[in-house]
Protein backbone atom coordinates (compact mmCIF):
# COMPACT_ATOMS: atom_id res chain seq x y z
CA UNK A 1 0.00 0.00 0.00
CA UNK A 2 1.18 3.52 -0.83
CA UNK A 3 1.02 6.37 1.65
CA UNK A 4 1.27 10.08 0.78
CA UNK A 5 1.24 13.16 3.02
CA UNK A 6 1.32 16.86 2.13
CA UNK A 7 0.48 20.09 3.92
CA UNK A 8 -1.33 22.85 2.05
CA UNK A 9 -0.94 26.35 3.50
CA UNK A 10 -3.49 29.16 3.34
CA UNK A 11 -3.56 32.76 4.55
CA UNK A 12 -7.05 34.23 4.35
CA UNK A 13 -6.64 38.03 4.72
CA UNK A 14 -10.05 38.48 6.35
CA UNK A 15 -11.52 36.93 9.49
CA UNK A 16 -13.66 34.47 7.51
CA UNK A 17 -13.63 32.96 4.06
CA UNK A 18 -14.16 29.84 1.98
CA UNK A 19 -11.61 28.54 -0.53
CA UNK A 20 -12.25 25.79 -3.05
CA UNK A 21 -9.22 23.52 -2.57
CA UNK A 22 -10.34 20.74 -4.91
CA UNK A 23 -7.64 21.51 -7.53
CA UNK A 24 -4.88 21.37 -4.89
CA UNK A 25 -6.20 18.07 -3.50
CA UNK A 26 -6.49 16.62 -7.02
CA UNK A 27 -2.86 17.63 -7.66
CA UNK A 28 -1.86 15.80 -4.48
CA UNK A 29 -3.68 12.72 -5.73
CA UNK A 30 -1.75 12.84 -9.02
CA UNK A 31 1.55 13.21 -7.10
CA UNK A 32 0.66 10.23 -4.89
CA UNK A 33 0.09 7.93 -7.89
CA UNK A 34 -2.65 6.15 -5.90
CA UNK A 35 -5.33 4.70 -8.19
CA UNK A 36 -7.65 3.09 -5.60
CA UNK A 37 -7.89 4.18 -1.99
CA UNK A 38 -8.91 7.00 0.32
CA UNK A 39 -8.01 10.67 0.60
CA UNK A 40 -8.29 12.43 3.97
CA UNK A 41 -8.31 16.23 3.95
CA UNK A 42 -8.14 17.77 7.43
CA UNK A 43 -7.90 21.29 8.86
CA UNK A 44 -4.93 21.41 11.20
CA UNK A 45 -6.22 24.40 13.18
CA UNK A 46 -9.09 24.57 15.66
CA UNK A 47 -10.64 27.65 14.07
CA UNK A 48 -10.73 26.30 10.50
CA UNK A 49 -12.72 23.63 8.70
CA UNK A 50 -12.71 21.34 5.69
CA UNK A 51 -16.06 20.40 4.17
CA UNK A 52 -17.65 19.21 0.94
CA UNK A 53 -20.44 21.05 -0.83
CA UNK A 54 -21.39 22.96 -3.98
CA UNK A 55 -19.18 25.79 -5.27
CA UNK A 56 -21.99 28.31 -5.55
CA UNK A 57 -21.56 31.90 -4.28
CA UNK A 58 -25.14 32.15 -2.95
CA UNK A 59 -24.60 29.04 -0.83
CA UNK A 60 -21.36 30.47 0.56
CA UNK A 61 -23.16 33.69 1.49
CA UNK A 62 -25.88 31.59 3.14
CA UNK A 63 -23.22 29.75 5.15
CA UNK A 64 -21.75 33.05 6.26
CA UNK A 65 -25.15 34.40 7.37
CA UNK A 66 -26.21 31.13 9.03
CA UNK A 67 -22.95 30.68 10.93
CA UNK A 68 -23.02 34.27 12.13
CA UNK A 69 -26.56 33.72 13.47
CA UNK A 70 -25.48 30.51 15.22
CA UNK A 71 -22.31 32.00 16.73
CA UNK A 72 -22.06 35.75 16.21
CA UNK A 73 -18.59 37.22 16.50
CA UNK A 74 -19.71 40.24 18.53
CA UNK A 75 -19.96 41.02 21.27
CA UNK A 76 -16.79 39.08 22.01
CA UNK A 77 -17.57 39.27 25.73
CA UNK A 78 -20.35 36.68 25.28
CA UNK A 79 -17.77 33.87 25.02
CA UNK A 80 -15.98 32.60 28.12
CA UNK A 81 -13.14 31.44 25.85
CA UNK A 82 -12.39 35.08 25.05
CA UNK A 83 -11.55 35.73 28.71
CA UNK A 84 -8.15 34.24 27.83
CA UNK A 85 -7.45 37.43 25.88
CA UNK A 86 -8.53 36.07 22.50
CA UNK A 87 -11.48 37.22 20.40
CA UNK A 88 -12.17 34.01 18.48
CA UNK A 89 -14.63 32.07 20.64
CA UNK A 90 -17.13 32.16 17.79
CA UNK A 91 -14.56 30.67 15.37
CA UNK A 92 -14.21 27.55 17.52
CA UNK A 93 -17.98 27.01 17.48
CA UNK A 94 -18.23 27.62 13.73
CA UNK A 95 -15.50 25.05 13.12
CA UNK A 96 -17.36 22.52 15.24
CA UNK A 97 -20.48 22.93 13.10
CA UNK A 98 -18.67 22.82 9.74
CA UNK A 99 -16.37 19.93 10.64
CA UNK A 100 -12.70 19.15 10.84
CA UNK A 101 -12.14 16.85 7.87
CA UNK A 102 -13.49 14.93 4.92
CA UNK A 103 -12.65 11.57 3.40
CA UNK A 104 -13.07 11.05 -0.35
CA UNK A 105 -12.87 7.72 -2.14
CA UNK A 106 -10.31 7.37 -4.91
CA UNK A 107 -11.43 5.38 -7.94
CA UNK A 108 -9.37 4.96 -11.11
CA UNK A 109 -6.97 7.67 -9.94
CA UNK A 110 -9.72 10.28 -9.50
CA UNK A 111 -11.52 11.80 -6.52
CA UNK A 112 -14.85 9.96 -6.53
CA UNK A 113 -17.36 12.79 -6.01
CA UNK A 114 -21.10 13.01 -6.35
CA UNK A 115 -22.63 15.69 -8.59
CA UNK A 116 -21.45 19.24 -7.78
CA UNK A 117 -19.27 18.13 -4.85
CA UNK A 118 -16.10 20.13 -4.20
CA UNK A 119 -13.73 20.34 -1.21
CA UNK A 120 -13.52 23.62 0.69
CA UNK A 121 -11.29 25.15 3.31
CA UNK A 122 -13.38 27.24 5.70
CA UNK A 123 -11.60 29.94 7.68
CA UNK A 124 -13.25 31.44 10.77
CA UNK A 125 -10.33 33.32 12.37
CA UNK A 126 -8.03 34.27 9.52
CA UNK A 127 -5.29 36.80 8.92
CA UNK A 128 -2.50 34.28 9.52
CA UNK A 129 -1.06 31.18 7.85
CA UNK A 130 -2.83 27.91 8.55
CA UNK A 131 -2.44 24.45 7.12
CA UNK A 132 -4.52 21.60 5.79
CA UNK A 133 -3.29 18.01 5.83
CA UNK A 134 -3.82 15.81 2.77
CA UNK A 135 -3.22 12.13 3.55
CA UNK A 136 -3.72 9.57 0.79
CA UNK A 137 -3.51 5.80 1.19
CA UNK A 138 -4.13 3.04 -1.31
CA UNK A 139 -2.76 1.18 -4.28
Amino acid sequence: MKSYRKELWFNVPSRRGFINITPEVAACLQESQVREGLCLVSAMHITASVFINDDEPGLHADYEDWLEKLAPHAPVSQYRHNRTGEDNGDAHLKRQVMGREVVVAITNGQLDFGPWEQIFYGEFDGRRRKRVLVKIIGE
